[in-house]
């Protein structure tokens, strides 16, 4: 319920400063943006929780996940009771545990409600650990689970998604208007208009983008030292460990925030990693006073 309202408060608060930006910009009919308000909010959010709403189904389908409804072996069964345990310390409802195949090692949790998650870890990961290593994997995990932070991350997507969406259209007709002189008596935009919209989608989009992954890198934190809290300092630390050696290949796109593995740092540098580097997590996991 706590989400709820902050999902409708947060829209009501993008809609009231969008507004306000209009007006000072000094659009000239600041009533047609009314409209377009509407809908940016609509495709903003409403797109970032139809892809949380199907979060499961999508990443089942991507990675080719096997939910484990009846273990097969002593190595599943030990999987789902780690899982179970893990989950009642965390105080939320046992997420589905599924297996997905790849030699890679690296796990993720996905799920639009605390307690109708799906936490999925791959063959790779299973073969390369110790237990106590992905017990650690397993509590960092349900950590995401336990804070909502998919739900909190579809929240901050769709806040930037609406204002890529509005921002880009009403400085492109500011642009439209002031460089390529258009002539309101004719009617309809210029193409400096569209040419504009376009390309400021995508500066908008990178500068989205750098938000989400700043926010995704805090999220990172809590999640491994709630994986400490749960499993245990040693534990959390020797999977980052064993993780530094692996190397191991991302997650889809709609996944790597919430795996286990980060992603490398590339040529545009730190401020686009979902993940902060495995040497300052282990860092701040080894400066805990109580684990």
């Amino acid at each position: 319920m706590k989400r709820v309202f902050l999902f409708l408060a947060t829209n009501i608060a993008v809609l009231l400063v969008l507004s306000i930006v209009v007006r000072l910009l000094g659009v000239q009919d600041p009533q047609q943006y009314g409209g377009l308000l509407v809908f940016s909010a609509l495709f903003g959010m409403g797109g970032a929780f139809i892809s949380l709403l199907i979060s499961k189904w999508s990443a089942k389908r991507q990675t080719g996940a096997r939910v484990i409804s009846e273990p097969r072996n002593d190595a599943e069964q030990w999987l789902v009771n780690t899982v179970t345990k893990l989950a009642h310390a965390a105080g939320i409802a046992v997420p589905e545990v599924a297996i997905y195949d790849s030699p890679q090692p690296n796990a993720f949790a996905t799920g639009a409600r605390r307690d109708s998650a799906l936490v999925a870890v791959s063959t790779g990961l299973l073969s390369s650990m110790q237990k106590d290593e992905v017990e650690g994997v397993l509590g960092h995990e349900i950590t995401h689970v336990s804070n909502g932070d998919m739900v909190t991350l579809a929240l901050i997507q769709g806040v930037v998604n609406t204002f890529v969406i509005f921002g880009s259209r009403v400085v492109g007709e500011i642009i439209d208007r002031a460089v390529f002189r258009r002539d309101d008596s004719r009617g309809g935009r210029g193409i400096g208009y569209f040419v504009s919209v376009m390309v400021l989608q995508v500066v908008f989009g990178i500068a989205a983008s750098l938000i989400v992954a700043a926010f995704s890198r805090t999220r990172e934190f809590r999640a491994d030292a709630g994986g400490a809290r749960l499993a245990g300092r040693e534990r959390m630390i020797g999977a980052l460990e064993r993780l530094k050696s692996a190397h191991p290949e991302p997650l889809p796109q709609q996944l790597q925030a919430f795996g286990i593995a980060g992603d490398a740092v590339s040529r545009f540098g730190r401020l686009f990693m979902t993940h902060p580097p495995l040497d300052e997590r282990i860092g701040r996991l080894r400066s805990m006073t109580d684990a």
